[in-house]
């Protein structure tokens, strides 16, 4: 589990421009840092704010926090 491998292409363009007035979906340290906020928006379908992800995509999101969040 990468950031850069298996985290950052879960997000698209669309997603990131999306939350740029807060952070950036595509920064190791933004993510790394909103990491829970992310997931629980993840688990609860109110992100991407145009669809829930399926729960394959937010299992990997998982495993990269319980791994440590390697960068």
């Amino acid at each position: 589990m990468h950031f850069e491998q298996d985290v950052k292409p879960l997000f698209r363009e669309q997603d990131r421009d999306a939350m740029t007035f807060a952070f950036d979906l595509w920064s190791f340290d933004d993510v790394s840092a909103h990491a829970n906020a992310i997931l629980g928006r993840l688990e609860a379908g109110t992100m991407p704010c145009d669809g829930a992800w399926p729960a394959e995509r937010i299992a990997v999101f998982r495993r990269w926090i319980d791994a440590g969040k390697p960068a």
